[in-house]
């Protein structure tokens, strides 16, 4: 098994990278091979550009790398907190410019773009890691949890991926070391249990 570990928060004391490494640590337990990515670090570009548009291919090598190690990987894992319900512009322009056609999805020869779309990921597994300052209950009755809706279906389940999780962490800002330990624990022993299979 191969997988890719993507990472989008700026701040390298965030609880987001302390889940980073905790996923990367427990692949390397499990002896997984990784690709992994610090956006931020990785000073990537998120900005679709019009020469880009469509299937158009990119010149752009960090694109092009990231693209080969997501095709060539069996398990996605992304790790991001909850900004607006969104993720934030530097994963938002990851998904722009790597999660796209003819790699990642296409359409049928001949189609306007407008139908059911091919999944080109089919047979990967998603898994998604969040943290939020927002209490359960106003996120899922007020704002409704986009980033549910985003990942598994949007993203995953466009791309032909079936088998996806998302967890998130909550409140964040209010948690303890002590309640921070049992969530990397967790975050440990799903990575370990999506291996295993």
């Amino acid at each position: 098994m191969k997988a890719l570990v993507v990472l989008a928060h700026p701040y390298e004391k965030s609880f987001n990278h302390a889940i980073f490494h905790t996923i990367r640590a427990t692949l390397a337990e499990r002896g997984v091979e990784q690709y992994w990515h610090d956006l931020y670090a990785d000073g990537f570009n998120p900005v679709l550009t019009k020469e880009e548009l469509g299937k158009k291919p990119t010149d752009d090598p960090l694109v092009l790398r990231y693209t080969k190690e997501l095709l060539a990987s069996d398990l996605l894992i992304f790790v991001h907190p909850n900004w607006w319900g969104q993720p934030p512009a530097i994963l938002k322009g990851y998904i722009d410019r790597v999660i796209r056609p003819p790699h990642a999805y296409d359409f049928p020869e001949n189609a306007s773009g407008g139908g059911l779309p091919i999944g080109k990921l089919a047979g990967k597994k998603g898994l998604v890691f969040n943290t939020s300052n927002t209490e359960e209950s106003r996120e899922n009755g007020y704002f409704g949890d986009p980033l549910d809706s985003t990942w598994l279906r949007c993203v995953f389940g466009f791309c032909g991926i079936t088998e996806s999780y998302r967890k998130i962490f909550r409140v964040v800002a209010d948690s303890s070391e002590k309640t921070r330990k049992e969530w990397l624990s967790e975050v440990g022993a799903i990575v370990s249990s999506v291996v295993a299979g």
